[in-house]
């Protein structure tokens, strides 16, 4: 039996081929998926946490104010503890920059920081090496491109007293996401150094390698807080506006979903082989062979083609992620992804799912066929799945109980729960759940999504149309098991694309929210004003959009001294968005009215409906408090509309301008624009946040880039897996080809036919896919955050229907051609 089993792999050759490939398919997408999410892992460490993951144990101040320090006299007894070989103290203080015009660059110091060199160095060194003794120095990258400074050059510094030192620059760092370093730039020392240049007496905290963390709180006396390199990790970067927790879940939960698809692609092959070959099976039974020889040659067989399968699959798997992270390089080059690696844990489950799923997979359809007599199963003429289908009263149910189900765990993860990792778990099962349910149902769905599919292809395809759309219908079972691993890959493409859209598009806010400008122009001891010829000329500027003015005015207000503001009206509601806590920003633009923040409110007590006495130029004036706002960082205190602002005060030059930049604009080649406007205004300086907004864009850019690369990955697999099993679905009716070419259809109306066919099952499957997609995708993006904000991409779900259908197409063109060309005679005698 072995012999004749090994007989029939290398008879069968293109069905071994089509096997094999499902099967390295399958693997490699969870082989490739664990590899990027791997990568990603790094990639969140280096751009989000500084490396935290370097750090064995990190001790910091308890609670979140960093000034506490940690003493310096903690870091020797560290150092002392039994395993610990490295410790190094964290310093960040104020260490001023001299620039090439022997100015003190920017408005405010730039940052001192230690870098240590060694395993605990946390940053990366883009050029040169970190800094060692004391007469040398780093720059972080964006400053020092911006100053003209390089790997050699001489750079002086003040230290905490002001006086001058002089360092060589060793090389050019990227400090992360950090926002001291992208707000004012930075200057790295060694840690002793960066003592003594900044004139801190504490540590922001003590990094350690190696020890226990019990012995390390231990030393600490239970005064300060113990974090492991994770924990670190973890909370540098949920301060930075990045919850790895979340990103991880969504990572774990594709991975997940890749493991379920790799199953259906394998068993979905396998099915349709084991349904072809249930005459040969039946055969074997007649000349002798029992139940229990087929059963042990198909178990041979398909661990024999589930190994080698697997095997292929892991290299595919590592080929296809570090192709989709050679993309996210290409297509964002700043963006910071770590290299690809095979872990231990890829292998296994990749050898596991692979060949276990082949065994079963195999199993369970040749264990039908054993039952059925031999006699009987060599009579029969029908093609698998085809005849009168019936959903029956217990699938029927069955389908129903998951979806309904499917729905309600769905709503509870995205409405009712508390958002976060649980309510993401919970949305994952729900579409699992409801999944199954689909494919339970998908057999009774393929004749009504078939008319629907088919409705323009039958009008416009002739008889061969006509044909097409019928040979879809008539085998329910075939046409579903063909089209749910299609609909797989296109609700998964379309729930990421959901997914990624959403997160841009909920990033793209929050940025908006914290930085709704990038620079700031005033005056350097905000006392006076900027001319207003300058907010004019930014205006013109290419590389702004917007250049608002912020009046203010120092008056009596009530009684006490007060300040009254205006802004520029076209930017309320438009570029600063007040959050109104009570009232609403078109009452608070009437004349005679103003709008006050929250906090001011509380503490002196003017709230809504107030009318406060405002001394003016023409003497005391009334203005009603029509709303409270949220203070934020760009408005305070009481604001009035422009016009009444004028009239009280008459026409003033803007204490500060806010300039928004276009999109697109590098943060440098803005900063360029904004100094070179103000240079003829010598009080005038520039303030920014664009450095620190850009790298905080990068940032979620790493995100977004690298779930880019898993969309790409299932859009690579999903377009094989379709060629794959609508192959097999066109190889098994070579027969019945060559019947309708006996009677009359020409070889041009059969290759039509096969590719009409796949079109409407590929358009089934499509559509199925999308609606499932955009539905969890919604659900998906409810359940991450209280603030996130749904996108519907349409373009690129449309498109993932057209790809579908052109892939079906195309799937179908080396199978239609082979059919149309093989021998009519051959293929009626061939039984």
């Amino acid at each position: 039996m072995l012999r004749t089993t090994l007989a029939g792999l290398r008879a069968h050759k293109l069905r071994l081929l089509l096997t094999a490939v499902a099967i390295t398919l399958g693997v490699g997408f969870i082989s490739g998926t664990f590899v990027l999410t791997d990568t990603m892992d790094k990639g969140i460490s280096k751009t989000f946490a500084k490396s935290a993951d370097k750090v064995d144990f990190a001790v910091v101040p308890k609670g979140d104010d960093p000034e506490e320090g940690v003493p310096a006299d903690l870091l020797g007894k560290v150092r002392a503890l039994p395993g610990v070989t490295e410790a190094q103290g964290v310093v960040q203080g104020d260490a001023a920059l001299v620039g090439k015009d022997g100015k003190a660059v920017g408005d405010f110091p730039t940052a001192g920081m230690s870098v240590p060199s060694g395993r605990l160095l946390r940053y990366d060194v883009d050029k040169g090496r970190p800094p060692s003794g004391g007469g040398e120095a780093v720059l972080d990258t964006e400053l020092a491109k911006r100053e003209g400074y390089g790997v050699g050059d001489t750079v002086t510094v003040l230290d905490g007293k002001d006086r001058p030192h002089r360092f060589r620059v060793a090389g050019l760092v990227d400090f992360g996401i950090d926002q001291e370093a992208s707000f004012r730039g930075a200057v790295g020392f060694d840690p002793a150094t960066a003592l003594r240049m900044t004139g801190e007496k504490t540590y922001r905290e003590i990094d350690v390698a190696g020890g226990d963390k019990a012995a390390v709180k231990a030393a600490t006396g239970g005064a300060y807080d113990v974090f492991t390199g994770e924990e670190l990790g973890a909370r540098l970067a949920k301060a930075a506006g990045a919850d790895t927790k979340i990103i991880r879940t969504g990572l774990l939960i594709f991975g997940l979903v890749a493991m379920l698809v790799s199953a259906l692609v394998i068993y979905n092959t396998f099915s349709i082989l084991i349904a072809q070959r249930m005459r040969e099976m039946a055969l074997l039974r007649c000349v002798g062979a029992t139940r229990r020889q087929v059963f042990g040659g198909v178990l041979v067989e398909s661990f024999a083609v589930g190994l080698v399968g697997s095997l292929l699959g892991l290299a595919a798997g590592v080929g296809l992620g570090e192709g989709a992270l050679v993309v996210v390089n290409r297509l964002n080059a700043s963006v910071a992804v770590a290299g690809p690696s095979l872990a231990v844990r890829t292998i296994v489950v990749g050898l596991l799912v692979g060949v276990v799923v082949t065994v079963l997979s195999a199993l369970l359809p040749a264990r039908a066929a054993t039952r059925v007599a031999p006699v009987a199963a060599l009579r029969a003429d029908l093609e698998p799945g085809s005849g009168r289908f019936r959903l029956g009263w217990i699938r029927t149910g069955v389908a129903v109980l998951l979806g309904a189900a499917g729905l309600a765990l769905g709503t509870l993860g995205s409405v009712v729960m508390e958002k976060g990792e649980t309510a993401m778990y919970v949305v994952a099962f729900a579409g699992g759940v409801f999944f199954l349910a689909v494919i339970a149902a998908m057999p009774a769905l393929v004749r009504p999504l078939g008319r629907l599919a088919g409705a323009v292809p039958a009008r416009l395809g002739g008889v061969p149309g006509r044909l097409a759309v019928a040979n879809a219908q008539r085998a329910p079972r075939r046409t579903a098991t063909t089209t749910i691993a299609l609909t797989v890959g296109v609700g998964l493409m379309s729930l990421f694309a959901v997914v990624a859209a959403s997160g841009k598009a909920t990033a793209s806010s929050q940025l908006e929210e914290q930085f709704p400008v990038q620079f700031q122009i005033r005056t350097q001891d905000y006392e006076g004003t900027v001319p207003h010829a300058l907010a004019e000329s930014l205006r013109k500027r290419p590389e702004v959009t917007e250049a608002v003015e912020m009046r203010r005015e120092e008056t009596t207000v009530a009684g006490d001294d007060g300040t009254i503001s205006t802004i520029t009206p076209s930017a309320l509601g438009t570029i600063l968005k007040p959050e109104m806590k009570q009232g609403t920003l078109a009452a608070a633009q009437k004349p005679g009215t103003a709008m006050v923040d929250e906090m001011s409110a509380k503490v002196s007590g003017r709230g809504i409906g107030q009318t406060l006495q405002v001394k003016t130029s023409r003497g005391t004036v009334p203005v009603k408090i029509t709303a409270v706002y949220r203070e934020g960082s760009s408005l305070s205190g009481i604001i009035v509309p422009e016009a009444d602002f004028t009239r009280y005060f008459g026409v003033r030059d803007p204490a500060e301008i806010y300039v928004k930049t276009r999109d697109g604009v590098p943060a440098s080649q803005a900063r360029r624009a904004m100094e070179d406007a103000a240079r003829p205004y010598p009080a005038a300086k520039v303030v920014s946040s664009a450095e620190f907004e850009e790298s905080l864009s990068k940032a979620v850019d790493t995100v977004l880039m690298v779930f880019g690369g898993l969309l790409g990955l299932a859009i690579v697999i999903a377009l094989f897996g379709i060629a794959n099993t609508l192959t097999l679905s066109v190889v098994e009716r070579t027969r019945e080809s060559a019947l309708l070419r006996a009677l009359g259809l020409t070889k041009r109306q059969l290759r039509r036919m096969l590719s009409v066919e796949a079109l409407v099952m590929a358009v089934i499957g499509a559509f199925t896919g999308v609606v499932l997609g955009i539905g969890f995708g919604w659900a998906a993006t409810n359940a991450m955050a209280t603030d996130s904000i749904f996108a519907l991409p349409y373009l690129q779900v449309t498109g993932f229907v057209v790809l579908a259908g052109a892939a079906g197409m195309i799937a179908a063109v080396m199978p239609a051609r082979r059919a149309a060309k093989t021998s009519v005679v051959e293929s009626l005698a061939h039984d």
